[in-house]
């Protein structure tokens, strides 16, 4: 009855879901009109072995070194990866090129999801952090499709959430067939929404499995010699609107202190490049765009190009991470850290609850309280090379201690397959 309802409310909001995909949001990023079709379930893919969900980008990027692990221990496996984005499908191109398939995972209209998974057909589904869609979980469930939720984590405010529409939790709680979690505390908290204990394995963070590739380091060596790496640089990843003028305002103070500082700047939206481009020009700051290739030395770069941020925190002397000067939650800080890069972020950083006090800890990141104490914590730093080479070498050596959630992911996979 609950699912019911639920699909109910979807269908009468179905013309303001599809207002908002294909007009607001295809207004500001193009590729949201794009394979619209696949939004309803229809698409050319045929039937494949294991479907992953990934939401957008930051799923993608932590699923990736994964998805390449399963492959290598079963090549002949047919995998679709699906998203909800036109920048997490683009990450899943860069990333395996034709070596998976990639699609829009549907709209959870019942109608929709039927289509989608008898076309399909996989033998597991596996979804990446908290994507739970009740139609999705329910009718796989019912199709004899097993259900793996990987790398899982459940704030305390997701599961108030849930908490308050239970009904319906307890449809996809018993739609699980079994769920990796980050930690303890958050497997407790999927077992306290009705979630079987037995069903619940704790094998840490897919996140901390991340190493930088021989051509990725190749790239950041090239990087570091175009961006004259004995300049004080510091990367802004993945910032967000109002954060953006935070960052600029810190670099102009660092640049009182350090004229020859340099910072890039990455948005996590393509739909702010040109935003933030306003910005700059608007600003007494010189800048180039990282798309143009016109680097001259100038006092910032706007990094306007996708699947380079990684490289570009392995070029930094210190990163800050965004959506966390803001209430955002925050992004991952690990792919700064796996480059020997320390962490600065602000103090919003729920949304990594299960990595940021660990690399606190560890003494590979700290926390600054606004954009004046990121400036002055920038500054101490550019005066302390010392200080800022721990920070990254204890940043790095966090990631290597916490790695080994993928090979017992990958184990997991391979006895739901067999089964």
């Amino acid at each position: 009855m609950a699912r019911i309802l639920y699909s109910l409310i979807l269908y009468l909001l179905s013309p303001l879901i599809i207002f908002y995909l294909y007009v607001l949001r295809g207004k500001k990023n193009g590729g949201y009109r794009h394979h619209f079709a696949e939004r309803f379930g229809f698409l050319a893919t045929k039937k494949q072995d294991i479907l992953i969900h990934c939401a957008s980008v930051g799923e993608v990027l932590a699923a990736t070194p994964l998805i390449k692990a399963i492959k290598q221990h079963n090549p002949k496996l047919s995998i679709l990866v699906t998203c909800n984005t036109p920048t997490g499908r683009e990450q899943i191109k860069n990333n395996f090129q034709d070596s998976v398939n990639c699609c829009y995972l549907p709209i959870d209209f019942p109608c929709a999801t039927h289509r989608f998974l008898k076309r399909v057909k996989p033998q597991l589904l596996c979804i990446l952090e908290t994507e739970l869609w009740p139609n999705l979980v329910a009718q796989s469930n019912k199709r004899g499709i097993k259900v793996l939720i990987l790398n899982a984590r459940l704030s305390v405010k997701s599961q108030q959430g849930y908490q308050k529409v239970m009904p319906l939790t307890k449809v996809i709680m018993n739609s699980i067939s079994a769920l990796a979690s980050h930690n303890q505390d958050d497997a407790n908290r999927f077992i306290e929404l009705g979630l079987k204990p037995e069903k619940v394995r704790v094998f840490g963070s897919i996140k901390f499995d991340i190493t930088p590739t021989n051509e990725q380091l190749h790239k950041v060596a090239a990087l570091k010699e175009q961006y004259h790496n004995e300049r004080f640089i510091w990367v802004a990843g993945s910032t967000h609107p109002v954060e953006h003028e935070l960052i600029l305002s810190a670099h102009e103070k660092l640049l009182k202190a350090l004229p020859n500082a340099l910072l890039i700047i990455a948005p996590r939206h393509p739909e702010q490049f040109d935003k933030v481009a306003e910005l700059l020009k608007n600003s007494a700051m010189s800048f180039s765009r990282r798309s143009e290739d016109n680097y001259r030395n100038q006092q910032i770069v706007l990094a306007d190009t996708l699947g380079e941020l990684q490289c570009l925190y392995g070029v930094a002397n210190i990163s800050f991470i965004g959506g966390s000067l803001i209430k955002r939650g925050g992004h991952n800080p690990l792919e700064s850290a796996a480059f020997s890069v320390g962490v600065l972020a602000g103090p919003h950083t729920y949304n990594f609850d299960h990595i940021y006090p660990e690399l606190i800890s560890a003494q590979g990141a700290e926390t600054v309280t606004d954009e004046n104490h990121l400036a002055d914590t920038l500054i101490a730093l550019s005066n302390d090379a010392e200080q800022t080479i721990k920070l990254g070498h204890q940043a790095a050596k966090c990631v290597a201690n916490n790695q080994g959630a993928i090979s017992k992911t990958v184990n997991l996979i391979e006895l739901y397959l067999e089964s």
